[in-house]
């Protein structure tokens, strides 16, 4: 008797962690119907889309980060630290796209994770993503209000700090209520419709490139070649300042300036948030993600050379590098040009952050991972209005009340998370097994679990099978572990290593040599055919990867205390998730679906416990499958968040 009970808890327990593994991993589906439309106004054109990733990505950093890193950090060379930002910016960027043309809905990379690596990560993706939102656009918000603060002789924070100060750790010296009615009022903008929106931000982003494209026209007249080459002995304070040169700081201080100039370019990723609400996304989204790229690295590498060339880069001010620069050469009209700059600059970027928000919780809820009513739209607006409302009323919170410098990290870690992840989802597509028809011609294939090394190299099929793409996901998984492993050498034994002692040498050279092998046996192993789609990332597995290890070795530099506060951020959401998502989401997902649509597979290649489930309905909707499976390949399939 007592065996039985036993017997039959340990079933009862299999079944459970089974059915939990099922529902963590499980993956959105693909709509059948090729002709649901989605619920928001489909208005914006290939120009809005580019319009409002430059105005999100062309935020503070050209007005403050230019001169901050070039006093302190990398000297001229900044021109240098942007290049290789943008560069960098560029390998994430390609992802997006790709991904925009296969799967263009609201909520970018957490929809872009649904329905490749599965639930659980897309949840992590998502409640990230709405993090670095919040966060970044209250830090606009507050960033704003200070700007016009300074140019009304900080007459708003002294009568604040004089009548209602806050006396608490923290917490903001004085609350920012003009701050938190910006962020109220562009909600509301938003809430009114995307066309409406666009519009004001397409006028502030064409008024804020004019700006900048002043400044570089003006500074020519006054560069100097001689602040590139400026000697040892000409430099005041060397212990502060540098050593002069190009490279006042030396190569590493360039290299740190890269790190730091990254961050400008975050934001690219919001023309895929509202891909969704384009005329045309699987070719919009693309051309959108580069040209924004273009734009910027442009807009942010010819003012650092202008810059670098006008003064000696020690003599810039690190709040104010552009105007003090013109003032240094006496043309002091310029300044207030550069001030209405900004100010559009800002305004575009709050008011694309906000936009930005709503539409992954909108995504979120309606998948049933977060209150389905955040998954309102508005019939006669066509919007997200309560989750723009409620989103909204939060962010102006925070810059209401908060002082957020100690919370301004945590937005790296769920940006960095989104573009390895989404890097990382291009490559799994990429080797998914699909319909090999050599293996139904000659019956099924091995186990994927028993090969010889010599398929590493020379794959006996041409097209991605179980084996192939089992060989992709150990090799990827060796990447990003190798990729920590190096990480962690370089940043805690870096004295070690410039002293060459040799067991740190042989530390960081296994697993580079591991990352070399896994590169080429990924390289090795046949990929599906994406002739079809109207964008692909160039140079697969090497371009993700190289994304991957960029992205990684960047987290791995954020402090400890932001990984603490990332992981309280994280277990908050995993109470929403577990106590609330997993229960309302089995009438949005069927993974066997997804995997049909997504890997071109027949039944037979399904887990079991999938092929074995509703096997009846297979063959009517074989013609259904094939007909998604082209349009997904061609970058013409909708999904529908929210249905099946």
């Amino acid at each position: 008797m007592l065996s039985a009970k036993l017997s039959a808890l340990a079933a009862a327990l299999s079944s459970a962690v089974e059915h939990l593994v099922q529902s963590l991993t499980r993956r959105k589906s693909i709509k059948s119907s090729l002709d649901a439309e989605t619920k928001l106004d489909k208005c914006l054109s290939t120009i809005d889309l580019t319009f409002l990733g430059i105005g999100c990505t062309l935020g503070s950093g050209i007005y403050v980060v230019i001169g901050q890193v070039a006093k302190s950090i990398a000297g001229p060379s900044v021109v240098l630290s942007f290049l290789i930002a943008a560069l960098a910016s560029v390998l994430a960027g390609l992802s997006y796209a790709e991904f925009g043309s296969r799967v263009p809905r609201a909520g970018s990379a957490y929809v872009y994770s649904y329905v490749t690596v599965g639930e659980i990560w897309a949840f992590v993706i998502g409640w990230n993503l709405i993090l670095e939102y919040v966060i970044g656009s209250a830090s606009v918000a507050r960033a704003t209000s200070t700007y016009i603060d300074a140019m009304t002789h900080h007459t708003m924070s002294n009568f604040l700090t004089e009548h209602a100060p806050i006396n608490v750790p923290s917490l903001s010296p004085y609350p920012d209520f003009l701050a938190f009615g910006l962020t109220i009022l562009l909600s509301v903008i938003l809430c009114l419709g995307m066309r409406e929106s666009s519009l004001i931000n397409n006028i502030f982003t064409i008024v804020n490139l004019f700006v900048i494209g002043y400044i570089i026209i003006c500074g020519l007249f006054q560069v100097n070649a001689h602040n590139w080459s400026i000697p040892y002995e000409e430099v005041p304070h060397p212990e502060v300042n540098g050593v002069g040169g190009f490279f006042p700081f030396g190569v590493l201080g360039m290299a740190a300036g890269a790190g730091t100039c990254f961050y400008c370019f975050v934001g690219f990723d919001v023309i895929a948030t509202a891909g969704e609400e384009a005329v045309n996304p699987q070719k919009a989204i693309p051309v959108a993600i580069t040209s924004c790229l273009a734009v910027c690295a442009v807009a942010y590498i010819l003012p650092s050379i202008i810059l670098t060339l006008m003064v000696p880069y020690y003599s810039l001010d690190p709040l104010a590098p552009l105007p003090s620069a013109f003032e240094l050469v006496g043309w002091y009209v310029a300044a207030y040009v550069i001030d209405a700059g900004a100010i559009c600059s800002l305004a575009t970027c709050l008011l694309t952050s906000i936009c930005g928000m709503p539409r992954v919780v909108y995504a979120m809820a309606c998948d049933g991972l977060i209150f389905k009513f955040l998954a309102y739209v508005s019939n006669r607006f066509q919007t997200p209005v309560i989750a723009t409302m409620v989103t909204g009323t939060f962010t102006g919170l925070m810059a209401l009340l908060f002082n957020l410098r100690d919370l301004v990290d945590m937005m790296s870690i769920g940006t960095l998370l989104a573009y390895t992840l989404v890097s990382i989802c291009v490559l799994l597509l990429r080797y998914e097994d699909g319909e090999d028809e050599s293996e139904l011609a000659n019956g099924p294939s091995s186990s994927p679990f028993h090969f010889s090394p010599i398929e590493f190299f020379q794959p006996r099929n041409n097209l991605p099978n179980k084996k192939s793409f089992c060989v992709v996901k150990i090799f990827l998984l060796v990447e990003v572990v190798g990729t920590v492993w190096s990480g962690l050498v370089v940043l805690y034994l870096s004295r070690q290593l410039h002293e060459a002692v040799w067991w740190t040498i042989v530390l960081l050279i296994i697993p580079l040599l591991l990352m070399v092998f896994s590169l080429v046996v990924i390289w090795c192993q046949p990929q599906n055919d994406t002739s079809i789609l109207s964008f692909r990332v160039p140079l697969v597995p090497l371009i993700p990867l190289l994304s991957v290890i960029l992205n990684v070795y960047l987290m791995l530099n954020l402090s400890v205390a932001t990984w603490l506060r990332f992981l309280v951020w994280m277990l908050g959401g995993f109470l929403v998730y577990f106590l609330y998502g997993i229960r309302h989401n089995g009438d949005h997902i069927h993974c066997r679906d997804s995997y049909l649509e997504l890997s071109g597979s027949n039944t037979d290649s399904l887990p079991s416990n999938l092929a074995n489930s509703d096997a009846s309905s297979v063959g009517e909707s074989n013609g259904h499958l094939a007909t998604e499976k082209a349009a997904l390949q061609s970058g013409t399939l909708d999904l529908v968040p929210g249905k099946d």
